[in-house]
């Protein structure tokens, strides 16, 4: 069976509790389930959050060897600013990429409109809160 893998960087996990005027109320648990219950399509959904860049790019050099992966939608919070490591990780991967950011990352704090993977991403979904990733999922079980 198909895969889609649903990836999270650092913070994400705090989802419901950090800054809820900006991310919501729905914690990481509740998208886990809102993205479970949605999935359409064929593709099997597997879910990885880590706040550490290091797990995170030998997660994604791991699913180089799973030829089940047919793409990833990834949220990498802050490390879409910052990591270099996550940006070459994801250069590898020979499946569509859909980026995801629960805000619109263009009309915040300066140093967030850095952004070091966009141009590595098929599709890159800003500003439409968790039903970003449900949009994410749709256009790669689409694409599939």
């Amino acid at each position: 069976m198909s895969k889609v893998i649903i990836i999270n960087g650092p913070n994400l996990n705090f989802l419901g509790i950090r800054e809820i005027e900006k991310y919501g109320s729905l914690t990481y648990e509740d998208l886990k389930n809102k993205i479970s219950q949605h999935k359409e399509g064929e593709n099997k959904i597997e879910f990885f959050q880590s706040n550490s860049e290091g797990e995170i790019v030998t997660y994604i050099q791991e699913l180089t060897k799973d030829s089940e992966v047919k793409g990833i939608v990834i949220n990498p919070g802050g490390l879409t600013h910052s990591s270099v490591s996550l940006r070459d990780a994801l250069s590898i991967l020979q499946v569509p990429i859909i980026e995801v950011h629960i805000t619109d990352i263009g009309k915040r704090e300066s140093y967030r409109r850095i952004n070091l993977i966009s141009d590595l991403c098929t599709k890159s979904i800003v500003g439409k809160g968790i039903e970003g990733y449900i949009e994410g999922v749709d256009f790669l079980n689409e694409k599939n």
